[in-house]
């Protein structure tokens, strides 16, 4: 789970709502429709009418062409709206799956063939990484891949991929090897052996997982679907029992004429709960998609459903419920000095101290007491880095 959510995506984004559109008109595919029973019974419904405005225009149907297009324009309109609202909803997700996909291809890799920190490299993208190959990150720079650090130490922040505020020290040999694509170097260098071939990274799991999260219904929605295919088979029922009715009432009465075939469509499509059964599986995913704005992947509807009563949710990962990165607020002096005293040790020793927290105490210093950041002359200078483990 990242720490930072991705910023929310607007309903009205023009590129989410082309889309959207695009995939609205896919899903009117029947062989894809007929997933949704009641939707699928209405494209019928508008097929239909379709074909009896056509009729109507030339001839072969002495009902208003007017009357046939327009009912077959509402009923079109109603099957579009709902795979609209399914394919808006599922192209949030797929949004969010792009950004990651993105942010995985612009990441470069510097290509080694030995494990001396200042051997040559050649530059290649990430999704060029295969297993077995070095790379050599620096300072600054994010893993292209997932590894094991052979050679070197060095400070890593792994917010972006375990939340964890406070960097992390890997190095060669050991337990604390292992790297996650994705995640910065923040001091000295290492070089990293890949350990997974292109689309079996961490980070290619989690966009396949974003994008192939199929959502398990629950035994209400379960429940609501047979009731409207119930409902929806005793209307069509209902309707198709109109037609003979009317015929023999206009035969007994000699005068009328029977009731058409657009307005039996018709009124089956009024009495059809079309509204319900064109929300539920949008509104399904858009509960997905809300939980996708906090970086959480919900693969059951009753995972969903219980994030709707959840009021505080309290995880035990350091920076999770925290602000960012940790920072020096107030200097605590001990042993009978005083906090200028002590704002003059901590700001000498985390001068060349490069980490955030580091870099806190010496603006809390500055803003606090007015200390000078400058190097003391005729002072020898430790870098902060993993391996020292130390600044001053």
């Amino acid at each position: 789970m990242s720490k930072h959510p991705q910023p929310p995506l607007s309903a009205f984004d023009k590129t989410l709502l082309q889309g959207a559109l695009r995939d609205a008109l896919k899903k009117l595919d029947p062989r894809t429709l007929w997933r949704n029973p009641v939707m699928f019974c209405v494209e019928i419904a508008s097929a239909i009418t379709l074909v009896t405005f056509i009729m109507s225009l030339t001839g072969a149907n002495q009902e208003p062409a007017w009357f046939t297009g327009t009912v077959s324009l509402w009923l079109w309109l109603t099957v579009l709206f709902s795979t609209f609202a399914e394919a808006l909803a599922e192209g949030r997700g797929k949004a969010r799956a792009a950004s990651l996909r993105k942010s995985r291809t612009d990441v470069t890799a510097k290509l080694v063939t030995s494990l001396e920190l200042n051997s040559p490299f050649t530059t290649v993208g990430a999704s060029q990484l295969h297993k077995g190959e070095l790379i050599l990150v620096e300072a600054g720079e994010t893993i292209a891949g997932d590894g094991d650090v052979v050679a070197g130490a060095a400070l890593v922040n792994e917010a972006a991929v375990t939340g964890e505020s406070a960097p992390v020290i890997r190095e060669a040999g050991g337990d604390r090897s292992a790297v996650t694509g994705g995640t910065t170097v923040i001091a000295n260098a290492i070089i990293v052996r890949i350990t997974a071939n292109p689309g079996e990274t961490f980070l290619d799991r989690m966009i396949g997982l974003i994008e192939g999260a199929q959502r398990r219904k629950t035994p209400n929605e379960v429940a609501l679907e047979v009731l409207l295919i119930a409902l929806t088979v005793v209307f069509l029922l209902v309707c198709a029992n109109i037609s003979p009715l009317s015929i023999y009432s206009v035969k007994a009465a000699g005068q009328g004429s029977p009731v058409s075939l657009t307005i039996l469509v018709a009124l089956f499509v009024c009495l059809a709960p079309t509204t319900i059964a064109a929300l539920l599986p949008a509104i399904g995913i858009a509960g997905m998609d809300r939980l996708f704005q906090k970086n959480v992947i919900a693969l059951s509807g009753r995972a969903i459903e219980a994030a709707g009563d959840v009021n505080v949710l309290l995880l035990d990962k350091t920076g999770t419920i925290t602000h960012g990165n940790r920072e020096a607020v107030a200097f605590v002096p001990v042993g009978g000095h005083t906090q200028q005293e002590l704002a003059e040790a901590a700001l000498l020793a985390s001068l060349a101290d490069g980490t955030p927290e580091g870099r806190s105490v010496l603006v809390l210093a500055k803003e606090k007491y007015g200390l000078s950041r400058e190097t003391p002359t005729a002072a020898e200078v430790v870098e902060f880095s993993a391996e020292t483990r130390l600044s001053g």
